[in-house]
């Protein structure tokens, strides 16, 4: 453990974090030749080279690090900086190599909100991400993973959009688990307004995450920066569903360029949404997933299991036909649902489900639960 920063250290940085857009090169190498007390003391004068006033000289009278950080502390949040134990080293590591420098590198200091170390969260973590326009499919899958990846105790990295990244961030809640969300704004910022309740939640029970200081709106320039930050945070990135020009091949690329493993979920060959991902394969740049793990293999470092056959439940009398396998396929998987969700689903009549519900459970294929039937998986 380190000696804590001075209160220096953290103003500085404060001040540097607003005066430049993320991700300002000449101004990040100006700090780590002189420090970030010089630094900001040279950018406040105008001291500073062409390339560096360029970044910081429409901003630099902008003397908002004790407010910043003091609005923060009041909703619960923290400045997290480079000189902290928590700032997360070793997913950073790979923002200095040369491919990754066209992306951008090391952020100047991290705006934070939730209760977590954000070293440790993000000790073991992998990126989920995709379109925000996604299909029933995708969402699915996404929730999934995400609630198996957060039972294996891995965190799931996303960016709080709309369509698969919510999803992802909700089947980690869901599972108990930790999420991390990386916004294009201010942690103080609800965005997209549709999210509030989710941030608010995350920001209780995971970690939000921006180099963007507090009061910072979105927008598009923003949202393909903080990509850089998802990547990165991730031992590796699952794409589960992107379009043809979707931002989640932004996403891809930049982990591409980190080195890290880019994995991708197949779908339906007439999905738009899923052409993004197919190109992904196509082109060779990414590994086809379909399992939680799957995902834990192809990252690799985070233990010595391979992907197995899944374990499943054998019954006695085989796999179910007919209308009794078209009943056994709707039922719920991790909760139970009522005969009268099942009928809906399934097609079949609401009398013949009420008759080979129990059927189903006598044959080990169903169970029922509060909430009604639930799925026994058979091979």
């Amino acid at each position: 453990m380190t000696a804590p920063p001075t209160d220096a250290v953290r103003l500085a940085r404060a001040y540097l974090s607003r005066v430049a857009e993320p991700y300002p090169a000449a101004l990040a190498a100006l700090v780590a030749e002189v420090g970030p007390v010089e630094a900001a003391k040279l950018v406040r004068a105008g001291e500073v080279s062409p390339s560096v006033a360029s970044q910081t000289s429409a901003r630099r009278a902008e003397e908002r690090a004790h407010e910043d950080i003091e609005r923060l502390t009041k909703i619960g949040g923290r400045l997290v900086i480079p000189e902290d134990d928590e700032w997360p080293r070793w997913p950073f590591v790979a923002l200095g190599g040369v491919a990754a420098q066209r992306c951008g590198g090391e952020p100047l200091a991290l705006w934070v909100r939730g209760p977590h170390d954000l070293a440790e969260a993000t000790d073991k973590a992998v990126a989920i991400v995709g379109s925000r326009a996604a299909s029933g499919y995708g969402e699915h899958v996404a929730g999934e993973f995400a609630y198996g990846l957060a039972q294996a105790g891995v965190t799931v990295v996303s960016g709080a959009a709309y369509g698969i990244d919510g999803a992802a961030h909700r089947g980690a809640l869901g599972a108990g688990g930790l999420t991390v969300a990386v916004l294009a704004c201010g942690v103080d910022f609800a965005y997209p307004a549709g999210h509030q309740g989710l941030l608010a939640k995350i920001a209780r029970e995971g970690v939000i995450v921006s180099e963007y200081p507090p009061g910072v709106t979105p927008a598009r320039h923003r949202f393909l920066t903080r990509n850089r930050l998802i990547a990165a945070l991730g031992g590796g990135t699952v794409v589960v569903e992107a379009g043809r020009r979707s931002g989640a091949k932004n996403t891809a690329a930049i982990t591409l360029a980190l080195g890290r493993p880019l994995m991708v979920v197949p779908g339906p060959v007439t999905s738009a949404s899923s052409v993004g991902c197919h190109e992904l394969l196509r082109d060779g740049q990414a590994v086809s997933v379909s399992s939680v793990a799957e995902i834990v293999e192809s990252v690799g470092r985070f233990g010595d299991d391979l992907a197995t056959e899944p374990i499943e439940k054998e019954s006695e009398l085989g796999a179910p036909q007919g209308e009794a396998m078209r009943v056994y396929e709707a039922l719920g998987r991790r909760c139970g649902v009522s005969d009268d969700v099942v009928s809906v689903e399934s097609g079949v009549p609401l009398e013949r489900v009420r008759a080979l519900l129990p059927e189903l459970e006598l044959a080990g294929l169903a169970l029922q639960v509060d909430e009604g039937w639930q799925k026994l998986e058979v091979r």
